[in-house]
């Protein structure tokens, strides 16, 4: 059978939700990951679908995987650390990619591939969840806006109706969001930060007054990258937690669980963060859990001389018959619908990007819309 998209970490929470928006969209998928009995309800319901088992380092096999799949794109759901190997298998198979993270880094690189890509007439989008992601096509739209700019914040913040830990996409990637060192643009100089030295107290709309701090985001990167002609000269990236989800996860750093250093267990070689992340699998949501994100992004610049702001958010909420994901639809939505505008042509050029460069904001914003996440352009609705 030949496939609309191939869905690369399926089994996953993010790669769950690509893979059913993607369906529900009128798609073929296969879906590729380690345990098939995380997506048999997919397999069920719908009839255009396989699955088919994967390892990431395998570039050999992945790349005949792809070859046979007859897709003409890759929506990668794999942890950022896998985004080089993944692409040289779509390199070799000559397919598009779009992922939804990576640090700084390994960004770096994925751009820096844009020749190849160009070549190859094939397209690589990185960063295509929320934040980065949502925050860097609304940044896109509100740049249109402003003569020059000089300062940006973006960030998230998220509440719930119970005050329970419920376990986030990816225990790895938050608990790094709290203790990796974060970069920010000052002056047009990158230093680094203690993400805890820097907590502050923060409103926004629909989550109230909530901690947030600075936090390693590739945004901090891709925005210079891309508006610095603009002037930007300073760029900071905020994570914003409750209190309840603040306290626990902070438990687990304090007692080294959060650790990527092996510890001996009966003989074995284990790190804390992989006994960690395979415990909290089996960590039930609550029945009635609901959540609502607030996706931000702050600009300070001018217009025609004059001093201008403007405030970009994206109110997320739980959906219903999504209830399982809860805000994380923010994610895995995002990436299916800009792997959609790929497979439609709507997104046309060729070469390695990062999506405040080549997403168009309108379109992208009524997708958004029909998934009932609303953007706000100065408190005004505007899809």
């Amino acid at each position: 059978m030949k496939y609309d998209f191939v869905v690369l970490g399926a089994t996953g929470i993010q790669g769950r939700i690509a893979s059913k928006d993607l369906l529900k969209s009128g798609y073929s998928i296969l879906m590729c990951g380690r345990d098939k009995s995380r997506v048999t309800h997919l397999l069920n319901a719908f009839n255009k679908t396989g699955f088919e088992y994967f390892e990431a380092e395998n570039i050999a096999d992945l790349t005949k995987k792809i070859k046979k799949s007859g897709a003409d794109v890759v929506v990668n759901c794999v942890e950022g650390d896998w985004n080089l190997h993944i692409l040289k298998a779509c390199i070799d198979a000559n397919v598009s990619c779009v992922d939804l993270d990576a640090k700084i880094p390994m960004t770096k690189k994925q751009l820096e591939m844009d020749h190849i890509f160009k070549e190859k007439n094939i397209i690589s989008i990185t960063g295509c969840g929320s934040v980065p992601g949502i925050g860097n096509i609304m940044l896109r739209y509100a740049a249109n806006k402003f003569d020059k700019i000089n300062t940006v914040e973006v960030g998230f913040s998220w509440n719930s109706n119970m005050r329970k830990f419920v376990v986030p996409f990816s225990i790895q990637s938050i608990i790094e969001e709290f203790t990796d060192l974060a970069p920010v643009l000052k002056n047009g100089h990158f230093i680094k930060k203690i993400p805890l030295n820097s907590v502050r107290k923060a409103y926004h709309r629909g989550i109230g007054v909530q901690k947030e701090f600075l936090s390693n985001h590739a945004e901090t990167y891709t925005f210079y990258h891309y508006f610095k002609k603009k002037g930007l000269k300073n760029i900071r990236f905020y994570a914003g937690f409750p209190e309840h989800s603040f306290r626990t996860i902070m438990a687990f750093i304090e007692t080294g669980l959060g650790s990527q250093k092996p510890i001996n267990i009966a003989g074995k070689k284990i790190a804390p963060m992989a006994f960690l992340t395979q415990a909290l699998k089996n960590v039930k949501v609550p029945k009635g859990y609901r959540e609502t994100e607030n996706l931000w992004i702050r600009i300070l610049g001018q217009k025609d001389g004059k001093p201008k702001r403007m405030l970009m958010e994206c109110l997320v909420p739980t959906l219903k018959g999504w209830e399982e994901a809860y805000t994380n639809i923010d994610t895995g939505m995002p990436i299916s619908i800009m792997a959609q505008m790929i497979k439609k042509g709507v997104i046309g050029d060729k070469g390695s990007f990062a999506p405040e460069a080549v997403v168009p904001p309108i379109p992208f914003f009524k997708e958004l819309r029909k998934r009932k996440m609303k953007i706000f352009e100065n408190s005004k609705l505007i899809n």
